[in-house]
């Protein structure tokens, strides 16, 4: 095994060292919340970072359809395009910023039936290194961090708002 320090360049790390998985529970059946996430458009309401997300033109929630992103970080906004890779109704979703053939990232949604609601996971994960995300391992690890804290604020939110819609 290799040590790497935080100045090392991009070229001396590992994509699988950047990846995590967070988890909530949502009071709603797998089947709702997966037409919630599934449904590209609607993240953005609980999302801090992404925002004016849409299928391309005749597509939809299935494996292969594309789609494009509105991204904001550190004063940064850039368009992203994502191809779903995986959308097995009531329990999974999963794109990939880049495409499925030459991807950057990985993005997946799981769903668990807990009780009367939902346990879902949401996972990010490099699939290659890339210096448009950063060139050091300190930059990888900033990357991840924002990551982590804008998925743990998106599934507080996406709980948040499902209680209130219950409550209406």
């Amino acid at each position: 095994m290799t040590t790497t320090t935080a100045n090392d360049p991009i070229e001396a790390l590992d994509a699988a060292d950047f990846a995590f998985t967070r988890h909530a529970w949502v009071d709603a059946a797998p089947a709702l919340v997966y037409e919630l996430v599934s449904e590209v458009s609607a993240v953005s309401r609980w999302s801090p970072d992404a925002d004016d997300i849409a299928f391309d033109p005749e597509a939809g929630p299935w494996a292969g359809a594309w789609f494009s992103g509105r991204n904001r970080r550190d004063g940064r906004v850039w368009t992203s395009r994502s191809q779903i890779v995986r959308a097995d109704p009531g329990t999974a979703f999963g794109f990939v910023v880049g495409g499925a053939e030459n991807g950057i990232v990985h993005w997946e949604w799981t769903l668990t039936p807990q009780g009367r609601g939902t346990v879902v996971q949401q996972s990010w994960r490099l699939l290659r290194l890339d210096p448009v995300l950063g060139t050091t391992r300190t930059n990888l690890d900033a990357l991840r961090r924002h990551m982590t804290i804008s998925v743990e604020t998106t599934l507080t939110a996406l709980a948040q708002w499902l209680a209130e819609e219950r409550r209406r």
